[in-house]
């Protein structure tokens, strides 16, 4: 969140999200930026990432980075990227079904765990 405005539209959000050049803005953002907020000694579920390279709304730099942060911290997790589709990975028909069936079956791989 504190550089989501330099990356592709995040500047025009600027309104909605606030400034992340402004002190107190961007102080609240770092307080809800993901990112900026995993914590090493944290017991967190199995998370799943799922970006889009060609994703002209949401970077997926942001994905890759939390992901990263987390492999390093030893947090287990899993890593999706369309390299085909935009927003919510979402090429065409055939993408999105896949990027559905792997939600669906982590989902209920995730549900089936906790019987």
């Amino acid at each position: 969140m504190m550089r989501y405005h330099t990356l592709l539209a995040g500047a025009s959000w600027v309104g909605e999200y606030g400034n992340p050049e402004d002190e107190v803005e961007g102080k609240f953002l770092r307080s809800i930026s993901p990112y900026h907020n995993v914590d090493p000694n944290a017991d967190y579920p199995e998370v799943f990432f799922i970006t889009s390279t060609k994703d002209d709304r949401v970077h997926p730099a942001h994905a890759r980075k939390v992901a990263k942060r987390m492999e390093d911290q030893g947090h287990d997790f899993l890593y999706y990227e369309n390299i085909d589709g935009g927003h919510s990975a979402a090429a065409n028909l055939k993408e999105t079904a896949k990027r559905l069936a792997l939600q669906h079956t982590y989902l209920l791989q995730k549900l089936k765990d906790d019987e």
